[in-house]
C-alpha cells in the first residue's frame, strides 16, 4: 500500500492551517467582543474610560459668564440656623440684582416657608423675572416656590448611572402622574438658565435641523441621548437627556461665598451680565453628586449646584464657543471600528515575524488606540468604543498569537529534529551501511550465522532511521501498536488501517499461524467530517479486531477483512472461521475494545459507535466470528437533535 504523507481531512496545507489557526480564533474573539458589548457587559468599563479621558484633559480657564454663590459651613454658622431662612435669601437676591445679573438660579428647595422673612421673599421673587427656582419631578417629587410663576421653574433632577455616577443631564422631560404638572414638557433648571442668558442675544430655543428631536440654540444642536448611545446599552432615556461634558480644570467656575456677597465684598464684575447660581457648598448638607469626570478638590463629589453650572456653561460654551458636545458614531460604525482593530491585531502577526518588534508593535499600536480615542474625544468630541476595540486588538494582537508563535516554535523545532535525523541517517548509510553491504558480499568466507546476524545488523541500523521518524511526530499524528510500530495518522484511513493489518498480522500469535487464505479489501472511506481521535479510535478497534482473531480464533483457516463505502455507509468488518470463543483465554491479556459480551471492551466500541452515530456488532456463529462496526457518511447532527422530543428532519 501507498505511504505518501497526507493531511488529516478536515485539515488544510499548511498556509491554509495557519490561516486558519489565526482566522478562526481571531473571528470568535471579536464575535465574543461584540456579543459582550450588546449585552452591556463592557458598560461599566466604557463609562470609567469616558471619565478618565475627560479627566485628564488639559485644564480649560474659568467660564466667566457664571458665578457659583455658595451657602457654605460658615454661612450656616453664621446664620444660625438651617434651612437659610426666607428673609436672608430675599436679601441675598436683592444685593445680587444691584449688580445687574442676566439670570439668578436658586437652587434651593423653597416649597414652604421658612420664617422669618416669608413675606419679603414672595415680593422678591414676584417682582424678579431673572429669578429662577427648582423643584424636583421624579421619585419623591417636591413642589417649587409657590411665589414663582411656571415658566421660572426648572426641574433640578439628573438621571444617574447603574453605578449611581451622574454623567447625564436632562434638558426637559414630562413628569409622570401623581405629579401636578403630569403630561406637561417640563424645561430642566440648567437649560432654563442657558435659556435666559442666550435670549439677551436673541437666541431662542427651538427645534433642531439635523434632527428634530434635537434642542437648538442658533445654529447650536444639543445632541439628544439615546437608549444606545456610545458605550451605554438599554439605558433609561427617559425626556430629553444630554451627555455631560465638564469643565476640566481645577477652578471651572468663580465661587464666592454668601456672607461675602451679603457684605459687599463681591466685585461687582464678577455678578454683572452673568449667570449667578445659589447653592449649597457644605458637606453637612446632602446635596452632592458622584462624579469621576471632574479634577475638582472634591473628587468624585460634586455639589449639585456645580453640576447645573456645568451643564449651564455646557450649553453656553457650545453656542457661543464652539466647545465640542460629546457626540457618537452610529451603531454600525461602532461595531465596524470593532472589528477593524480586532482584524488589526489578527494581521499584524503576518506582517512582523520577529517576536521583539511584534511585541513593540502591539503596544505601541494599543496605545495608539488610546491616544487617537482620547485625542478625538478631546478635540472633536466623538466618543469612540476605545475599550471593546482595545480588547478584540489585544487578545488577537498578543494573546493568540502567542499561541500561534509557540506552535511555530515547536514545529520549527520538530522540524530540525527530522533535519538532524536525515543528516545522521546519511551518514550511518554513507558509512556503516556501506561497510556492512561490503561484508555481507564475502559470503564464501562469512559463516551463515555470522552473515544472518550481519543482516539482523543491516535491517537494525535502518529500523532506527525509521523509529526515529515515528517519534518525530507530533502525538495526535502517531499511533503506536502492539509492537511498538508507529503508525502515521496523517495518511488516508483506508491506508492507515492496512498499516495496521499488516504490521499486526506480523505478530506471534496462535491463530495467525492456521490462516492459509485471506480475503482483503481496502477501499477509501467517506472520512471528511471525522476527528484525529475518531481515526485514532478506528484504527485502535481496528487492531483489536485482528488482535482477537490471532487470540481467540481456534483453527481458523480464513480471515476475511472488509474496509469499504457503501451508498449510505462506512464499514469496517473482520471475520474468521475458526471455532472462536466468546470470552477470552484466561492467558490472553485483557483487550481495551473488544472482550466479552458486555464488558468494558465492549461498551468501548459501542461508545465510539455511538459518538459516530453508527453500530457496532460481534457475532458468534458455527462457522466463526464476525465483528464490524459501520457509521453514516454524512456528519451526524448535533446531540441536542437527537432528542427524543425533537422531530426528525
Amino acid at each position: 500500500m501507498p505511504t505518501a504523507k497526507a493531511p488529516y481531512p478536515n485539515e488544510q496545507p499548511a498556509a491554509q492551517a495557519t490561516w486558519q489557526r489565526q482566522l478562526v480564533p481571531g473571528i470568535t474573539v471579536i464575535v465574543l467582543v461584540v456579543i459582550l458589548r450588546l449585552l452591556g457587559i463592557l458598560q461599566a468599563v466604557e463609562w470609567e474610560a469616558l471619565d478618565s479621558f475627560l479627566r485628564w484633559r488639559p485644564a480649560e480657564p474659568t467660564d466667566k459668564r457664571l458665578l457659583i454663590v455658595g451657602i457654605n459651613e460658615s454661612d450656616i454658622q453664621q446664620v444660625g440656623t438651617y434651612p437659610i431662612p426666607d428673609a436672608t435669601l430675599a436679601a441675598l437676591i436683592t444685593q445680587l440684582q444691584m449688580s445687574e445679573p442676566r439670570a439668578i438660579g436658586l437652587d434651593v428647595y423653597r416649597d414652604f416657608p421658612v420664617e422669618p422673612g416669608h413675606t419679603d421673599l414672595v415680593e422678591v421673587l414676584t417682582q424678579s423675572p431673572q429669578v429662577f427656582g427648582i423643584d424636583k419631578i421624579t421619585q419623591e417629587p417636591v413642589a417649587p416656590p409657590p411665589a414663582l410663576p411656571p415658566d421660572q421653574v426648572g426641574f433640578n433632577d439628573f438621571p444617574l448611572d447603574r453605578d449611581g455616577f451622574a454623567r447625564r443631564a436632562f434638558l426637559g422631560a414630562v413628569p409622570a402622574a401623581p405629579h401636578p404638572d403630569a403630561e406637561r414638557f417640563r424645561i430642566a433648571f440648567p437649560l432654563l438658565l442657558a435659556e435666559a442668558y442666550l435670549a439677551e442675544d436673541d437666541l431662542f430655543l427651538s427645534n433642531g435641523r439635523r434632527n428634530p428631536e434635537n434642542m437648538r440654540f442658533g445654529d447650536t444642536e444639543l445632541i439628544r441621548f439615546g437608549a444606545n448611545t456610545g458605550g451605554y446599552v438599554r439605558a433609561d432615556a427617559t425626556g430629553v437627556q444630554m451627555l455631560i461634558n465638564v469643565r476640566s480644570g481645577a477652578l471651572p467656575f468663580e465661587v464666592v461665598s454668601m456672607t461675602e456677597v451679603l457684605t459687599g465684598q463681591v466685585d461687582e464684575s464678577l455678578i454683572r451680565d452673568r449667570v449667578v447660581l445659589i447653592g449649597i457648598t457644605t458637606p453637612s448638607i446632602k446635596d452632592q453628586f458622584n462624579t469621576a469626570a471632574t479634577n475638582a478638590p472634591t473628587h468624585p463629589l460634586v455639589y449639585g449646584v456645580e453640576m447645573h453650572a456645568h451643564v449651564t456653561s455646557q450649553i453656553l460654551s457650545a453656542v457661543f464657543d464652539g466647545r465640542q458636545l460629546i457626540t457618537t458614531w452610529p451603531d454600525g460604525w461602532e461595531y465596524l471600528w470593532i472589528v477593524l482593530w480586532g482584524g488589526v491585531g489578527m494581521g499584524l502577526v503576518r506582517l512582523i515575524a520577529r517576536p521583539a518588534w511584534y511585541v513593540l508593535a502591539v503596544g505601541l499600536l494599543g496605545l495608539g488606540l488610546g491616544g487617537l480615542s482620547l485625542t478625538l474625544l478631546w478635540w472633536v468630541g466623538w466618543w469612540l468604543p476605545v475599550i471593546p476595540a482595545l480588547v478584540a486588538f489585544t487578545f488577537n494582537g498578543l494573546i493568540l498569537p502567542g499561541f500561534y508563535f509557540y506552535d511555530q516554535t515547536l514545529r520549527s523545532r520538530i522540524a530540525e529534529r527530522q533535519r538532524v535525523i536525515e543528516e545522521t541517517y546519511d551518514a550511518i548509510h554513507n558509512g556503516p551501511l556501506q561497510t556492512l553491504a561490503l561484508l555481507r558480499r564475502q559470503q564464501d568466507t562469512l559463516s551463515a550465522k555470522a552473515n544472518e546476524q550481519l543482516g539482523n545488523l543491516n535491517q537494525e541500523l535502518r529500523t532506527v532511521y525509521h523509529r526515529l521518524q515515528q517519534e518525530s511526530l507530533a502525538t495526535t499524528a502517531q499511533l503506536q501498536l502492539g509492537n511498538q510500530q508507529m503508525v502515521d495518522l496523517r495518511n488516508a484511513l483506508h491506508e492507515v488501517l492496512y498499516e495496521v493489518y499488516n504490521e499486526t498480522l506480523q505478530r506471534d500469535f496462535p491463530g495467525f499461524d492456521t490462516l492459509k487464505f485471506k480475503v482483503v479489501k481496502f477501499e477509501p472511506l467517506q472520512e471528511s467530517w471525522l476527528t484525529a481521535a475518531d481515526r485514532r479510535s478506528l484504527c485502535r478497534l481496528f487492531e483489536e479486531m485482528l488482535c482477537n482473531v490471532g487470540k481467540h480464533a481456534v483453527g481458523a483457516k480464513r480471515l476475511t477483512v472488509d474496509c469499504r463505502t457503501t451508498d449510505t455507509e462506512n464499514l469496517i468488518r473482520v471475520a474468521d472461521n475458526g471455532k472462536g470463543n466468546s470470552t477470552p483465554s484466561a492467558s490472553a491479556p485483557p483487550s481495551p475494545f473488544v472482550a466479552s459480551p458486555g464488558g468494558r471492551g465492549t461498551q468501548q466500541a459501542q461508545a465510539l459507535a455511538a459518538r459516530l452515530q453508527g453500530e457496532f456488532q460481534r457475532t458468534f456463529q458455527k462457522t466463526g466470528t464476525i465483528c464490524e462496526i459501520r457509521w453514516p457518511l454524512k456528519r451526524p447532527r448535533p446531540w441536542w437533535q437527537t432528542y427524543p422530543w425533537r422531530p426528525n428532519p
